[in-house]
């Protein structure tokens, strides 16, 4: 589509105006049509623009619906950004469906990259950050977000998650359950607002802290929780592979190769493996 338009996918402050970049204000300024997850909220972003783009409202409940209509305007040739309520859009943010049609049109999408609290957070959290897995918000219901978080136990690289306010005691009650009550975390609560904070403790500390007053309980949360960092290996996962290794390899083949999946753990993987090849052949 040599006449078509670009999609612009524009980060926008997550507090403070100030971080709105001046490449992102001049796109807000040059689009035809700006796509909004509230355009209540986006209207206060634009006060300061020499030029108000047009708004409509794209959020989870009419992105689809929009879709046909978006993507003919940009290949008619029209220029049109897509932002949300605060930081990079469609990081746990709607806008992942017209990007991917955007992109299946040929139509070009381009990044205006700036905020993000995920990122934010990570770097002031004085947890290792170079490897890390972001699971955005966890179920709101205890059962499923302890499945969720049980999942992730033995995980090794660093966790992020975001959190609600009404949330931040149960889930940090659960985490601490669940990750142990020696496991590191960072709490980041409204970044680059009035009343940012950032405090960094073991899981039982944050929770203490939180449940201190309430008013640690208001904002939006960045949760980072240190990933594990023990040389255990998953028992069940573990004789799970021994399991499938000794039906077709002999014991010092399969301790062998599993030992080399589990680095560190030969002993105690050959003794797994003596048990179960002497259960096996009862």
């Amino acid at each position: 589509m040599d006449k078509s338009g670009i999609l612009y996918i524009v980060a926008t402050p997550i507090g403070n105006l100030g971080d709105l970049s001046s490449r992102a204000r001049t796109v807000l300024e040059s689009v035809e049509l700006l796509l909004a997850e509230d355009t209540r909220h986006t209207r206060k972003l634009l006060d300061g623009l020499a030029r108000r783009p047009p708004l409509l409202a794209c959020h989870e409940h009419n992105e689809e619906r929009l879709i046909p209509d978006i993507i003919a305007r940009l290949g008619a040739g029209s220029n049109i950004g897509l932002v949300v309520d605060a930081g990079t859009p469609l990081v746990s943010d709607p806008g992942y469906k017209l990007v991917k049609r955007a992109h299946e049109q040929g139509i070009t999408v381009s990044p205006i990259p700036g905020p993000s609290a995920l990122i934010a957070a990570l770097s002031v959290a004085g947890i290792p950050p170079g490897k890390f897995i972001f699971e955005g918000f966890l179920p709101a219901r205890t059962t499923a977000r302890r499945s969720c978080m049980q999942a992730l136990a033995r995980e090794p690289r660093t966790l992020i998650f975001y959190e609600a306010p009404h949330r931040i005691v149960s889930f940090l009650s659960d985490a601490a359950a669940v990750f142990g009550a020696d496991r590191d975390a960072t709490l980041a609560r409204e970044l680059t607002k009035i009343f940012e904070s950032v405090r960094r403790g073991r899981l039982p500390e944050l929770l203490e802290w939180a449940q201190r007053d309430s008013r640690r309980q208001r904002g939006e949360f960045v949760i980072i929780i240190a990933g594990n960092e023990t040389d255990e290996p998953d028992i069940a996962a573990l004789t799970a592979l021994l399991q499938t290794l000794l039906a077709s390899l002999s014991l010092k083949q399969s301790v062998q190769i599993a030992s080399e999946l589990h680095k560190g753990q030969r002993n105690r993987i050959y003794q797994l493996a003596q048990k179960i090849q002497a259960t096996n052949n009862k």
